[in-house]
């Protein structure tokens, strides 16, 4: 099993929206693949309730099955659909991708 977790800082604003917004905007569309990825076990969206200058604004924490389900994600269509959202509400991104 591979775990995948993404953190993101968002702008103060980006798409005509404030940052809230666009949080809960891309932790809606995160969690709308849930059952529509093959290989994805699990995806969970949280919205940091802390405001420290170190703190991230949302986190992607998620489960597949393999690396090659998690390669496949990353390529599926509808992810990629909403990478180009998630790429202009953000000003830092960080992953780490490990396996148990």
């Amino acid at each position: 099993m591979i775990k995948h977790i993404v953190m993101w800082k968002l702008k103060t604003n980006a798409h005509g929206n404030d940052k809230e917004t666009n949080a809960r905007l891309i932790k809606e569309k995160l969690e709308s693949l849930n059952g529509r990825i093959p290989g994805m076990i699990k995806i969970e969206v949280g919205i940091s309730c802390g405001a420290t200058d170190s703190s991230s604004d949302i986190v992607l924490y998620s489960e597949f099955e393999s690396q090659n389900a998690l390669d496949a994600y990353q390529d599926h269509p509808e992810h990629k659909s909403m990478k180009l959202f998630i790429f202009e509400a953000r000003s830092e991104r960080r992953e780490v991708d490990y396996q148990i």
